[in-house]
């Protein structure tokens, strides 16, 4: 099936390939187009053609109608018989270059691995014979005429492999084809499930908006629900998956209900042959999974297709047989046990209470909470009891539902027997109450557990989620006295247990937000085993207590929230301390955890806050959006991007937008100390925005009250550099100065040096440097602006406006922000002819080689250069052009 795309679908993506067609039409005998079924190499051949003057093109497409017919795909453009005794191709060709009127013969052929054997030759004839420029469209893997194949071996024509697209192709066709932005997770889903794939893509975008599922909200194309496919995209994959014998039905029904499988256990499940039969069709690739070999699919949508095929009582029998085959090879890993586990499940099967129950823990260790709640429940109801509803409570809180873990604690709470069911449900309940802001009967739970269990092992667990719970409440000392985790010597690189994992991820937590940010980093460090940050240091071993990037078995059941916990502290330790790039990709690990469930600290977040104080804060207000819209409603951490999206906005001047962000996140914050103060600081840039200044004053004394009673000494930092922002440095310097001797890092030290240089411009340049080394561009302009007013104070007017500018274009690379200390730049009012003259100058040329290219005389160059000089306050052309954008 030829895989045009339709004219109304952009081409987009596909510039350098276009570009290497054309070329290869002007300098050779033409091109062949290799890819697999639905790439685009129908619209890029055609796209090609279009506009291209100087040729009369003949179009052929290869069918398999056509294929049994000498000439079949030509069939359209030969009209009259040979002559006695003419060559064939000869016929063919001269009845071509007729159709071709004056131009030279350009003969495009679509899949022209289906050409009949005579067809194959003709177009291999013209090629060669120079009778005609060619393009061709080729499948990647299909079989095709020797005529064809020796296009591109005798070096006839080039070959361009054309690839899927990748995300960002994917991104950047969506944006073209729905005419606006499209949600990050929604790029991301669409790229993954039709593995670039356009024509395939096209369709999904049909089915979605014909559904109602792909459409506009909150003010970018968003997919929600399942994805459907259309019959006709259906009928397209079952094409490409084609005719099967019996066992290679069976074996790709297998590898659907269970990628990835050992390939080992699939040939021995069906037959080795049937595996490569249709590995070479493409249908199932080997891939490498350290010393394993695992059988995937060829393209995502080939599962959905094949598993929709089966019905219910065949695709039972195939979960139950894949359950049952690896069950046989006695699974070592937990990642084994917990996928034949979920196929008995599937399948029907009865399972003991005690294995769903474990694998429910691995599940959650996996940072899977969906699967690990389906399989609590499941083990609840086969009579696991009291310890399958506190692992259920778990699970619930990371989705954000809290109070349906409390109704089912209570409910249970009286069927907890031993110590350690009471321990276990006593955590469960603590933790889910303190996510729901019940922070006063949080801990009164956890304190009579801790007094009702003699168990010194209990003690300490039940003590940690205590502190857990101090800590959400803004109470970071109480929260420190909880169990500190044993600190691995150098060369001790055994794996720790889950209560070591979820203490260690409470300690990093605490220093990240106290402001102790190495001790926060060491201990992300020392479990994680990543790297020291540059600037930064580091005194653990290069090893990692676990890896959970690794093997399943690297993290232990036991630590639902460590993970989390360790990254979300490793991102506030980063940006408290200035280290934006690593916080940026710390930021993107976590919101990669769990495969795009919605991880439990809100990432996007971090990464809203790297990108505001980068200066891109239209990019900020896209993150902090993103995470918003897929976070669940029960998590504190929707409050937090919901702030982060309200400040962004706000610097933008979207004022009714961060009015109505900043209502639902104070709304959802107040319930947390710990995740209200970015709605505090938020509420700060609000006002501002509005033109209220002394409402802003007054909003940011009220997020360092909050910060100072919470003990955030992170949030405080900037809480009170706020101020300086605002141009009231004399009240943060102080205290800045003093925060700056217990918090680590050098950013509260760049925060006060830069409270304490209000009007001294010296200063305030070299604090502008300093921001801008950090890459905290907006926080750079702005110190440039207090340089220039505090020239103007002292009466330099030049200094002033050389410091203007400056703050311009630093303000310049921060695209539609507006501060107060950024309020009163405007751009350099320079005439056309000034700035042509900047140009020149900046690129090098002398005053004489600029007047001989304007014809004007070398005074008048030299004039119009110093009067730039003196609008901008400098002295030097390559600093103007710097300032300007120039080259």
């Amino acid at each position: 099936m030829s895989e045009q795309l339709g004219s109304c679908w952009p081409f987009v993506g596909r510039g350098g390939q276009l570009a290497r067609v054309r070329e290869a039409l002007r300098a050779r005998a033409g091109v062949m187009i290799v890819g697999e079924s639905g790439v685009g190499k129908s619209r890029l051949a055609a796209q090609a053609l279009s506009g291209l003057g100087g040729y009369g093109v003949v179009r052929a497409l290869g069918t398999a109608t056509a294929a049994t017919i000498p000439f079949g795909a030509f069939a359209h453009a030969l009209t009259g018989p040979p002559g006695a005794g003419e060559n064939l191709l000869r016929w063919a060709a001269r009845h071509l270059r007729a159709r071709a009127g004056g131009g030279r013969l350009l003969v495009s052929v679509d899949d022209a691995h289906r050409l009949d054997p005579a067809s194959a030759a003709l177009v291999h004839h013209l090629a060669s014979s120079g009778t005609a420029a060619v393009v061709v469209t080729v499948r990647s893997g299909a079989r095709q005429p020797a005529s064809i194949t020796a296009l591109w071996k005798d070096e006839l024509l080039d070959r361009i492999e054309l690839c899927p697209l990748d995300r960002d192709g994917v991104e950047a066709v969506l944006a073209e084809a729905l005419g606006g932005e499209v949600a990050a997770p929604t790029v991301r889903r669409l790229a993954e499930v039709t593995g670039g794939n356009l024509l395939y893509l096209r369709e999904l975008v049909h089915a979605g908006r014909a559904s109602g599922r792909l459409a506009v909200r909150d003010g970018a194309w968003r997919w929600c629900g399942e994805l459907s496919l259309t019959a006709r995209l259906r009928e397209l994959v079952d094409a490409r998956i084609g005719p099967l014998e019996p066992d290679e039905r069976e074996t790709l029904e297998l590898v659907a209900f269970g990628e990835p499988l050992g390939a080992a256990l699939v040939a021995g499940l069906t037959s080795a042959e049937a595996v490569e039969r249709l590995e070479d069709r493409g249908l199932v690739a080997t891939v490498a999974d350290g010393r394993r070999e695992h059988l995937r699919l060829g393209h995502p949508l080939y599962g959905q297709v094949v598993r929709d095929g089966c019905g219910t009582l065949r695709a039972r029998r195939r979960l139950r047989t894949l359950a049952g085959a690896l069950e046989a090879g006695r699974p070592r890993r937990r990642e084994d046990v917990l996928r034949a586990t979920v196929w008995r499940l599937d399948g029907g099967s009865a399972v003991e209470p005690g294995t769903l129950l474990d694998a429910a823990g691995v599940a959650l260790a996996r940072q899977d909470p969906r699967l690990a709640a389906r399989l609590a429940r499941a083990a609840h109801e086969a009579g696991a009891g009291v310890s399958a509803v506190a692992l259920l409570g778990q699970a619930l809180v990371v989705l954000g539902e809290s109070e349906t873990a409390v109704a089912a604690l209570r409910r249970t709470a009286g069927a907890a027997v031993t110590e350690g069911e009471r321990a276990r449900h006593a955590a469960s309940l603590g933790i889910n109450l303190a996510w729901a802001g019940a922070d006063a009967e949080a801990c009164a739970v956890l304190d009579a557990a801790e007094e009702s269990v003699t168990d010194p092992a209990l003690r300490r667990e039940v003590r940690l989620y205590r502190g857990m719970a101090d800590f959400l409440a803004g109470r970071l000392t109480s929260a420190a006295r909880s169990p500190a985790p044993p600190r691995p010597s150098s060369g001790a690189g055994g794996p720790l247990t889950g209560w070591e994992l979820q203490a260690a991820g409470l300690e990093a937590w605490i220093g990240a937000y106290a402001g102790r940010t190495e001790q926060s980093l060491a201990v992300v460090h020392r479990v994680l085993g990543e790297p020291g940050d540059a600037g930064g240091r580091t005194d653990q071993p290069d090893h990692a207590a676990v890896r959970p990037d690794e093997a399943d078995d690297g993290w232990p059941v036991g630590a639902p929230h460590a993970l989390p916990a360790l990254l979300d502290a490793a991102c506030a330790a980063r940006v408290f301390s200035g280290r934006l790039e690593e916080a940026a990709r710390t930021a993107e690990r976590g919101m990669a955890l769990g495969e795009g469930e919605p991880a439990v600290t809100g990432f996007g977040a971090h990464r809203a806050v790297v990108a505001r104080l980068r200066g891109d804060v239209a990019g900020a207000a896209r993150w902090a959006g993103e995470d918003a819209a897929r976070l669940p409603a029960g998590t504190p951490y929707l409050g937090r991007c919901l702030a982060e999206l309200a400040h962004a906005s706000a610097l933008l001047g979207r004022t009714e937008r961060a009015r109505q962000a900043l209502a639902e996140a104070e709304r959802l914050a107040a319930r947390w100390a710990f995740t209200r103060q970015p709605a505090l600081q938020a509420a700060v840039w609000v006002a501002a925005a509005d033109g209220d200044l002394d409402g802003a004053v007054a909003a940011c004394l009220t997020a360092v009250r909050h910060a100072e009673e919470g003990e955030q000494s992170g949030y405080l930092m900037f809480a009170l550099h706020d101020l300086v922002r605002l141009g009231r440095p004399g009240e943060a310097a102080g205290r800045l100065a003093g925060l700056a001797e217990r918090v680590d890092g050098p950013l509260v030290r760049l925060f006060a040096r830069h409270a304490r240089a209000a009007g001294d411009p010296g200063e305030l340049r070299a604090v502008a440097v300093e921001f801008e080394r950090l890459g905290m561009v907006l926080y750079a302009a702005e110190a440039t602006a207090h340089e220039a007013a505090a020239y103007l104070r002292s009466g330099r007017g030049t200094q002033a406006r050389g410091a203007r500018t400056q703050a311009w274009a630093l303000a310049r690379r921060c695209p539609g922000v507006s501060t107060p200390a950024l309020v009163e730049l405007a751009t350099p009012e320079l005439t056309p002819r000034q700035r042509e003259i900047v140009r020149l100058a900046a690129a090098g040329l002398t005053n004489r080689q600029i007047a001989a290219r304007l014809a004007v005389s070398t005074r008048t160059a030299a004039n119009h250069l110093q009067a730039v000089y003196d609008k901008l306050g400098v002295n030097d052309r390559t600093e103007v052009g710097r300032l300007l954008g120039e080259p």
